[in-house]
C-alpha cells in the first residue's frame, strides 16, 4: 500500500517542487507562475529555514509542498521573528484528498518543534481555519495585504512554556522576494 510521506525538502527536490508549483498555480497568461520564482528566491535568502520547507511524497513522487519562511513583526520598540506560510501547493491530480492538509500540518508541527510562535498566511479562510488561523487584523497584525480582510490570517503556535506571553502585534515585514508576487 502506498502511503503519503511528509518530510523536509532536500536539494534533489528542487525540480519536482518547481513542477508541483507550476502545475498547481498554472495560468494561461503566464508561462511560469510567480510562485516558482518566489520559492527559488526564498531558498537563496536569509528567510530560508530548511527544516520548514516541507514536501509530501506519494509513491516516490513529490506531490505537495508547504513552505514557512522568516518574516519580522515590527512593533513600536522592537522586531520579533515570525513565519509566513506559502506557497502551499498540491499537484492537481492529487488535490482534494488530504495532501494539502497533511503537508501544511507537517510544516506547522515542525515550526512548533523549533519553538516558533507566530505564522501568517494570505489564503482561503475556509482551508486555513482548520489549522486554527484567524483574521490577522484581530491580532493586531498589519501588512501590505491587510486590506484584503479575511484572507490575511495568523496563527499563534503553542508556547514552549506555560508562562510565555503571546506574540506581539505590529507590522509584518516580508523579505524582498515577496515583493515580486
Amino acid at each position: 500500500m502506498t502511503t503519503l510521506r511528509l518530510r523536509p525538502e532536500d536539494p534533489a527536490d528542487e525540480a519536482p517542487v518547481a513542477r508541483v508549483l507550476a502545475t498547481a498555480f498554472a495560468r494561461p497568461d503566464v508561462a511560469t507562475p510567480p510562485e516558482v520564482g518566489l520559492v527559488d528566491d526564498l531558498r537563496h535568502s536569509d528567510a530560508w529555514i530548511p527544516e520548514l520547507a516541507m514536501v509530501a511524497e506519494y509513491g516516490g513522487e513529490v506531490v505537495g509542498y508547504a513552505l514557512l519562511t522568516r518574516v519580522r513583526v515590527c512593533s513600536d520598540d522592537a522586531a520579533y521573528p515570525a513565519l509566513a506560510l506559502g506557497p502551499v501547493a498540491v499537484a492537481p491530480y492529487r488535490q482534494r484528498i488530504g495532501h494539502g492538509t497533511a503537508v501544511v500540518q507537517a510544516a506547522l508541527d515542525a515550526a512548533t518543534e523549533l519553538g516558533e510562535r507566530l505564522v501568517v498566511v494570505l489564503g482561503d479562510p475556509a482551508f486555513y481555519r482548520r489549522f486554527g488561523f484567524s483574521r490577522a487584523d484581530r491580532q493586531g497584525l498589519t501588512s501590505p495585504w491587510s486590506g484584503l480582510g479575511e484572507p490575511w490570517q495568523a496563527l499563534v503556535l503553542p508556547p514552549s512554556t506555560t508562562d510565555e506571553a503571546p506574540p506581539p502585534g505590529g507590522e509584518v515585514l516580508f523579505p524582498p522576494p515577496w515583493a515580486k508576487v
